[in-house]
């Protein structure tokens, strides 16, 4: 990898790390509004490259979008400080700390950033993008819930992340609208309790990062290259089975988080939740078979330029971990007896 052989970059990523354990331990809004900017300066070197203008543009796009919700996130803690001596819930406030926050991870209705941004990021930023840099704006979040507001935002996410992704072939952008998807999942799951949230968010991380690595390792960012190339078969059957664990299908273990979600859903009478979370997962299955269905299906070797074999040690740890997702069916049976 680019960032093990480059001493510059690794200095940014141990900043990206440390930041977000600054953001999340801080013990004043001060305090986690500076964790927030150390993380927003240590990532833009990171995905900024000289010879690639569409990374230097996401750059851009990421420094203006994320200063523009740290003000907005500041002008909210000033506001809150100087109005209110004690520690009071306000609903305005809360929803200007919220939206702030929510526009900081890439959350519909303030997601207009994060597939354009996606698109210019290497599948390692990408994978970043997605996972940890939702970590500190989702736990600050947690300090200062506005239920009935993100409620409301939970059904956008769902839809938006759903709707979004079916006209998209970029594969890049198609797992951009499947993050925002997974979000609205992630903001109720941490609703509920913060331990669900991390076993969702664990999970949800290792799915991504299995997918990304193949993609990294085939050199592919559009559906139609996944047409031209010919596959190892395992290759293919590893995609199809994270594909389908991802969207949440039940016999794999990325469907456990899900159904423990649902099952509270449906104990809270929360029925039209349960319905747009349920419909929109469907929705994302769909277009995660439409990536697997031009792989698998399409076996015309005149259409095939060059077969792709990756080494043994790659293709043994994608098949276990594929293994534990197809086991997730009867771990999580035990689980719940």
């Amino acid at each position: 990898m680019y960032f093990l052989f480059n001493s510059n970059k690794m200095f940014f990523l141990f900043i990206l790390f440390f930041s977000t354990m600054i953001s999340i331990s801080a013990n004043s809004w001060f305090g986690c509004w500076i964790g927030l900017e150390i993380n927003l300066l240590s990532f833009i070197p990171l995905i900024s490259n000289s010879n690639n203008l569409l990374s230097s543009e996401a750059s851009l796009k990421y420094f203006l979008t994320q200063s523009i919700a740290s003000m907005n996130f500041l002008f909210s803690i000033l506001i809150k400080m100087i109005l209110m001596k004690n520690f009071e819930m306000n609903y305005y406030i809360s929803i200007m700390i919220n939206s702030s926050l929510l526009m900081k991870m890439g959350s519909a209705p303030f997601h207009f950033w994060f597939p354009n941004i996606s698109e210019g990021l290497s599948w390692f930023n990408n994978f970043i993008l997605m996972t940890w840099q939702k970590i500190s704006p989702m736990i600050l979040i947690s300090y200062y819930l506005n239920f009935n507001y993100l409620y409301f935002i939970i059904m956008l996410n769902l839809m938006i992340g759903a709707i979004g992704g079916l006209n998209q072939t970029s594969l890049r952008k198609m797992m951009a609208f499947s993050s925002i998807n997974n979000l609205g999942w992630m903001i109720f799951s941490i609703m509920i309790s913060e331990n669900l949230w991390m076993f969702y968010f664990f999970m949800y991380s290792i799915l991504i990062s299995i997918m990304f690595f193949l993609f990294y390792m085939l050199n592919m960012f559009f559906i139609n290259q996944l047409f031209i190339n010919n596959m190892n078969f395992m290759i293919k059957l590893n995609l199809l089975i994270n594909f389908l664990s991802l969207g949440g299908l039940p016999p794999f273990i990325g469907f456990l988080p899900k159904w423990i979600i649902i099952n509270y859903l449906m104990i809270n009478k929360f029925y039209l939740l349960t319905l747009i979370m349920v419909m929109s997962s469907l929705i994302t299955i769909y277009f995660y078979i439409r990536i697997i269905y031009s792989s698998f299906l399409f076996n015309y070797l005149k259409m095939k330029w060059f077969k792709i074999n990756l080494k043994n040690n790659f293709l043994i740890l994608t098949n276990l971990i594929s293994m534990i997702s197809m086991m997730g069916m009867i771990l999580s049976t035990f689980l719940f007896m």
